[in-house]
């Protein structure tokens, strides 16, 4: 076979597996994104019999939008895919489609030549009329060699035409695939365009509550920094008592064990979203406030059980006015920390396994039975971002 043809053939065998391999991850993630979104609708349908929505209803459906946006650039790159993918199968069939004329040109050239080569005579009289048995034998030798690179050339336009035909029905296949991408997109741009339309209309009913908002705001400074304040005093207390006793052997290995799943520590709670980063961040509402988050917000609906996200020890049981309950749990040189939790179930000294209940999430009726666990990671007083230490939702 020709270089030039092993060479399409392989560029072609190698195609569709890089690129099914890319896409089906894309697919995937489409997938995961779509149920996610499911379940944010359905926390925002719990309030659909409310008169009216609030802040938390706000910072749902900005986590929808934002999954949207990531559903969308999804789709793009799917069809940035596909359309790579014609592209080169379009140019494989035109390069395989231009060949086999000259491969076709060729197999009837070499048939006019071995009739020439026989003067018309059956290939058996050409070797009996040889002058003597070594030249019947060499006649003999080139009609075999000529023989079999005519069968090699015809086996190569066979192959040459199947893989043509193959390479049209994936065209085929790529373009509907395409033309039914584009649909979702357009679908989803659409769903996009009416949340955001939502979204404006929420802020600027809230921004008529702008005296509440703030009010609401401070309140929660109050809470956040009474909490601050108690965490705090424990974290530094056990800090001390780590200096003067030093971590046990088990203090030690669950702490390195705590720091290698980084990324892998289960959510605290089953189900949920994360309605509230970690850091600085741009009030959604007032404009030029920032609000300083210690934790992260995941927002769930209904009885929700909170759990342990790694095993540990349970060194304070806090109860906060306005707050509820918070606690705290030590992994080591690092602690874990649940706030706004009720129906507690341990108690300082406790130990805990991972995705051990420790409470139940605190549930709002009026907010349409949602509730939102402030969740906090700190190693010794440092906070670190609770975000990139749990595992990405499967």
């Amino acid at each position: 076979m020709k270089a030039w043809l092993t060479s399409i053939l392989f560029l072609l065998a190698l195609l569709p597996y890089g690129y099914g391999q890319t896409r089906k991850e894309l697919e995937d993630q489409r997938k995961k994104t779509l149920e996610e979104i499911s379940y944010v609708d359905n926390l925002l349908k719990t309030t659909t019999k409310q008169k009216s929505q609030g802040m938390s209803d706000l910072k749902v459906l900005v986590n929808r939008i934002s999954l949207r946006e990531d559903v969308i650039s999804g789709l793009r790159n799917e069809i940035s895919l596909l359309n790579y993918r014609i592209e080169l199968n379009t140019l494989a069939i035109s390069l395989m489609e231009s060949d086999l004329v000259e491969l076709r040109k060729d197999y009837a050239g070499s048939i006019r030549l071995a009739y020439k080569a026989s003067k018309g005579y059956h290939p058996a009289m050409f070797v009996f009329s040889a002058e003597d048995f070594n030249q019947g034998y060499k006649r003999l030798k080139y009609i075999q060699q000529s023989a079999r690179f005519r069968r090699r050339q015809a086996e190569t336009i066979s192959e040459v035409v199947k893989e043509v035909n193959e390479s049209r029905k994936r065209l085929e296949n790529d373009r509907f695939k395409l033309t039914d991408l584009r649909g979702r997109e357009e679908t989803q741009k659409q769903l996009l365009e009416q949340e955001q339309k939502k979204k404006q209309t929420l802020v600027k009913e809230l921004s008529g509550k702008e005296k509440k908002l703030q009010q609401d705001l401070e309140a929660k400074k109050k809470i956040a920094a009474r909490i601050q304040s108690e965490i705090t005093k424990i974290i530094e207390e056990e800090k001390k008592k780590a200096v003067r006793t030093d971590l046990t052997p088990d203090q030690k290995l669950t702490g390195s064990d705590f720091a290698g799943n980084k990324g892998l520590l289960p959510w605290p709670v089953e189900r949920g979203i994360i309605t509230g980063k970690f850091g600085t961040q741009k009030h959604p509402v007032l404009k030029n406030v920032d609000v300083d988050n210690i934790g992260i917000e995941i927002t769930s609906v209904g009885n929700t059980p909170v759990r342990s996200v790694f095993r540990g020890e349970v060194v304070s049981v806090i109860v906060i006015q306005g707050g509820n309950i918070a606690v705290i749990i030590r992994h080591g040189r690092y602690l874990t920390v649940y706030q706004d939790i009720v129906n507690v179930r341990v108690k300082p000294g406790d130990k805990v396994e991972t995705k051990q209940t420790i409470a139940d999430l605190f549930i709002e009726p009026e907010a349409g039975n949602k509730g939102v666990l402030n969740f906090m990671v700190f190693d010794e007083g440092k906070r670190l971002n609770p975000e990139i230490w749990i595992a990405p939702k499967k």
